[in-house]
């Protein structure tokens, strides 16, 4: 049913987005606290951000039927305007693979698969949900020719290690919260955010490159504009984790109403300490 409904315009699941977008705010009052809090702690108290942003993340679960569930050469033909050529290229160059990190910002699920469809293999780290039909579905529509999912487990973090090798490619969101033993605190939009610190052991251990990476949403669903670029210079005295939220931020701070305010991204994981200062 969703590879049948999948053929229908990308305008038609943005304009079905917003709708969605609108009725979770109306129904979820830690939606509503979640997006507020997040949007005045970045120092956003425009009320115009807030109901983009609202509708932007409904347009970004919707977006999934096509993306996930056309032919892959379709979905990567979603992005019309790739501006990543000469990043991917000079990354690749190295033969030591890439480290892909995409934020929670615009379409994140379309650069794996233009990436797979147009250059090469990629293993893109992935927590399932504990729901199974959800997990069913995620693993049918984000498994395409050269796209390989691992799961946060030793195997998977072996896999993600075992592709670099080879030269390949890797995705992450590194915006998620670790799990414990898996992170640090960082400032992350002027709060401590336990951060992951995978992106810089694959690094180290690997020689690969860091390619930030995201795609922007285009007005009227006329598909995505493609970005990619290399990480900023670490500050001296900067934590590899602070240097990591501080190239995220200035990532969603070019389109933050296309970032998904909603997420949890503070909270304290289980068995973790919490920051120092916390609740004092």
């Amino acid at each position: 049913m969703l590879k049948i409904l999948a053929v229908l315009p990308l305008s038609f699941f943005h304009a079905l987005g917003v709708v969605l977008g609108w009725t979770v705010w109306a129904l979820s009052p830690r939606f509503r606290r979640l997006t507020r809090q997040n949007l005045a702690a970045a120092g956003y108290t425009d009320s115009g951000l807030l109901r983009r942003s609202v509708a932007e993340a409904g347009k970004g679960v919707l977006e999934l039927i096509p993306v996930w569930f056309r032919p892959q050469a379709e979905a990567a033909a979603l992005m019309r305007d790739a501006r990543v050529d000469e990043v991917i290229k000079s990354a690749m160059a190295g033969g030591k693979g890439i480290i892909f990190v995409t934020p929670h910002l615009g379409c994140f699920e379309v650069t794996a698969q233009y990436y797979t469809h147009h250059y090469g293999p990629m293993t893109a780290l992935f927590s399932p949900p504990k729901k199974n039909l959800v997990s069913m579905l995620i693993s049918s529509g984000r498994g395409k020719p050269r796209l390989k999912l691992a799961e946060p487990t030793m195997r998977g973090i072996r896999s993600l290690y075992r592709a670099l090798k080879n030269g390949e490619a890797v995705g992450i969101l590194p915006d998620q919260t670790p799990g414990r033993g898996e992170g640090e605190w960082a400032e992350f939009f002027g709060r401590p955010a336990y951060t992951m610190t995978l992106v810089q052991r694959l690094a180290e251990s690997t020689g690969a490159r860091i390619v930030l990476a995201y795609a922007e949403r285009l007005p009227g669903g006329a598909g995505y504009r493609g970005h990619a670029e290399t990480m900023p210079p670490q500050q001296p005295g900067e934590s590899a984790t602070r240097h990591l939220n501080r190239a995220l931020e200035a990532l969603i701070r070019r389109c933050p109403e296309q970032y998904l305010w909603s997420y949890n991204r503070y909270k304290v994981p289980a068995g973790v300490e919490p920051p120092p200062g916390a609740g004092s």
